[in-house]
């Protein structure tokens, strides 16, 4: 791909993020994710209420210009304005990284499809980090975007004993290979079994029923056995971030922390390392 095809898959994922932005700031678990009358309006100051003029609302351009303040109050803006349209930005350059020239159309369809659900992770995580819920929608649309990717492979992808997983061939190991379906829905039955199990054992302190909910979905998108190893790299990225906010005592051994940024972390580990970690892990015993 051109360099012009990656500047403008790039600058049309800060607009986007800057959409992203306005549905994760304006959300409230009061309101549909999507209900049009919170994403109304134009956009203002959090801290003085003025309304920005169209200057003020260049992607990532403006907060840098602006030295990441309001130009009337001189409040501090949110990092999460600059950093949610510059992840936007690299998610929308997915369909590089998944292009393939032995399969165009299928490895282009493949990059999008991934594109769409890494924007519904980033909404996700932003929306969890702030009020500590996962909106039922969100879990919903990763659900069907699920099942027509499993649709879309069953024709056209290359799902087999060694292939159509994240963990590469490791994935014969584990069996359930024959049927793309059969493979999803239990993978799907795994993730919920497991997070109910921890949701029971913890009387909900460990996980929540949004955790459980969005694990069905992820089970669904990445089916068995990725969905354990998806759980795995969650946990232990949760772990690592436990152990360090408890050393910083930015947290206490009682304070809440949401799994959902930690089950979008561990999905990320494995679409782009899954393989690479498996591999490097069983090398020390080769």
């Amino acid at each position: 791909m051109t360099i012009f095809t990656f500047s403008a898959l790039f600058v049309l994922g800060l607009i986007l993020g800057s959409f992203l932005n306005v549905v994760i700031f304006r959300y409230h678990p009061e309101n549909f994710l999507f209900s049009p009358a919170p994403l109304r309006g134009r956009s203002k100051c959090r801290d003085c209420g003025r309304t920005l003029s169209w200057y003020e609302l260049f992607p990532l351009l403006s907060f840098l210009i602006q030295f990441g303040r309001c130009r009337s109050c001189g409040a501090r803006l949110s990092w999460q304005y600059p950093l949610v349209e510059f992840l936007t930005g690299v998610i929308f350059l997915t369909p590089i990284y998944f292009y393939s020239p032995i399969s165009p159309a299928y490895s282009v369809a493949t990059g999008f499809f991934w594109t769409f659900i890494l924007m519904l992770f980033l909404v996700l995580a932003g929306i969890d980090y702030r009020w500590f819920i996962i909106p039922d929608e969100l879990n919903v649309l990763l659900a069907i975007s699920g099942l027509v990717k499993i649709a879309w492979d069953d024709l056209y992808g290359d799902f087999g004993i060694f292939s159509g997983a994240f963990i590469g061939s490791f994935s014969a190991l584990f069996g359930l290979r024959e049927n793309i379906w059969l493979n999803h829905f239990a993978g799907a039955a795994a993730g919920l079994a497991i997070v109910g199990l921890i949701i029971w054992l913890t009387k909900e302190r460990g996980m929540g029923w949004g955790d459980f909910k969005l694990v069905g979905a992820l089970g669904v998108i990445f089916g068995w056995p990725d969905i354990i190893f998806l759980l795995a790299f969650s946990f232990i990225i949760g772990s690592v971030y436990g152990l360090y906010v408890l050393a910083t005592g930015k947290k206490g051994m009682k304070d809440s922390v949401p799994f959902g940024p930690f089950l979008v972390f561990g999905s990320l580990a494995l679409i782009f390392f899954g393989n690479d970690i498996l591999r490097s892990y069983f090398s020390i015993f080769i």
